[in-house]
């Protein structure tokens, strides 16, 4: 009988996908997936870094596993690993590291029974290349772009990752066309700076998009885009394709021009808060998500309820907020003035509230509308519903006593919320 893994992964859409390439990585060499570290030899733990929370939870896990099976033997890997591997194999409950590229090939290291691979990524130059071949899901990951050459001041993911590097724009229509022909209706195109895409060999995103028009994907769905990155060419771009899901994730980060300027980000407020105007214009219903971070340092009450009110009247969808964390080695961690803890989760907590209420007026204001759904899963043994979701990002329960729906194109009326979900009646 073969060794036994469990895989746990934190943090980003990128974090995601490279855990299924680790997953199929360890399965094709032999090894076998369980579900809890009882039954484990090895717990793989792929993890984020984008805040202090979250290396403290990498830490606890580690320590809960091998607490529950002492003869485990504990593989952290991902950002944290990157970025404190020094420190990490003197941690009793450690023990093997494995940088962001090493795990993309996790049997290779495991095999050779190595405690510690990390390369330096802020020295390399070309893209890994990893594909993800499940084909028991309805909608894939294809990660098109590694690294961050942005130098934001709260950031540590550009030492995590290294400098922006892009997959060649033959592989991703490629493997686009290769997962079309396995079934895949969606394609969510995914890295840690999309928007730098081709900015390493000459080209833009949009030169990247209009081959994937080409593809035979029926629909395809972006990661997280810096505002900066948005101009009204590619917006026309978006508007025009039949394939492109409108959802939109923007990495705002702040509501307040004195505060992006100290995170060295280089827009203005009232600029994307137009964009976000004329992403709903152009789009009907559009989603439209966003990070924020509250509490950076300096940041007054006032600063505060500046970014509050700009939120409270965009046309955002949902907010994404988190308290300001400090990150070794950023230029933020020496800035002056501090904002305290409780302070800074009161003001997250206000900006999640507002997020809420806009979420939920999104969900009522799709009421009545026609959507076409992609049916990502199987009939619910208990009520025979399917589940689906629309273009425009709603997770919906659909409403039929059709069969053989899985995977495949629908269209429906959303009926409104139920039971704490959105519902939705099939079109026949």
């Amino acid at each position: 009988m073969g060794l036994k893994f469990l895989l746990k992964t934190m943090g980003c859409k990128a974090n995601q996908f490279e855990s299924g390439i680790i997953t199929e990585n360890l399965v094709n060499n032999g090894y076998s997936e369980v579900k809890t570290p009882i039954e484990a030899d090895f717990f793989i733990l792929n993890t984020c870094t984008v805040t202090h929370k979250s290396d403290n939870e990498a830490l606890y896990l580690l320590r809960n596993a091998k607490h529950e099976n002492p003869r485990i033997i504990n593989i952290i890997t991902g950002c944290v690993a990157q970025t404190r591997k020094e420190e990490l194999l003197k941690l009793e409950y450690v023990d093997v590291v494995l940088g962001n590229d090493e795990k993309l090939d996790i049997s290779k290291y495991l095999a050779e029974k190595r405690k510690y691979a990390v390369c330096d990524l802020m020295q390399k130059n070309d893209f890994t290349y990893a594909c993800l071949n499940d084909i028991y899901k309805t909608r894939i990951g294809l990660k098109i772009q590694d690294g961050c050459d942005s130098r934001c001041s709260y950031c540590i993911i550009p030492f995590a990752r290294g400098k922006s590097r892009s997959a060649a724009p033959e592989f991703i229509v490629e493997q686009i066309d290769e997962y079309a022909k396995h079934g895949y209706k969606e394609v969510i195109l995914t890295g840690i700076h999309i928007g730098q895409w081709g900015k390493d060999f000459g080209k833009s995103l949009i030169n990247l998009l209009e081959k994937i028009e080409t593809t035979n994907i029926p629909r395809y769905r972006l990661g997280s885009l810096n505002p900066s990155e948005i101009d009204n060419q590619l917006l026309d771009f978006l508007q025009s394709s039949h394939k492109f899901c409108p959802h939109f994730h923007l990495s705002l980060q702040s509501a307040c021009d004195k505060t992006l300027r100290a995170m060295n980000r280089f827009y203005k407020t009232e600029e994307y808060l137009k964009q976000i105007e004329d992403i709903n214009k152009r789009w009907e219903k559009p989603f439209l998500g966003s990070d924020i971070i509250v509490g950076f340092p300096g940041e007054t009450d006032e600063d505060f309820e500046i970014t509050y009110n700009n939120l409270k009247s965009s046309g955002l969808t949902q907010i994404h907020t988190f308290p300001y964390s400090v990150r070794k080695g950023t230029f933020a961690e020496k800035m002056p003035n501090h904002v305290p803890l409780d302070i800074k989760n009161r003001r997250a907590d206000k900006v999640k509230e507002l997020s809420r209420l806009k979420l939920e007026n999104f969900l009522r204001i799709n009421a009545g509308r026609i959507e076409e759904v992609l049916i990502e899963k199987r009939p619910d043994k208990s009520t025979g519903k399917y589940k689906g979701v629309t273009r425009n990002y709603l997770n919906v329960i659909i409403n039929t006593e059709e069969k053989g729906l899985f995977n495949t194109l629908a269209k429906v009326t959303i009926m409104g919320v139920k039971d704490g979900k959105l519902a939705a009646d099939l079109i026949s």
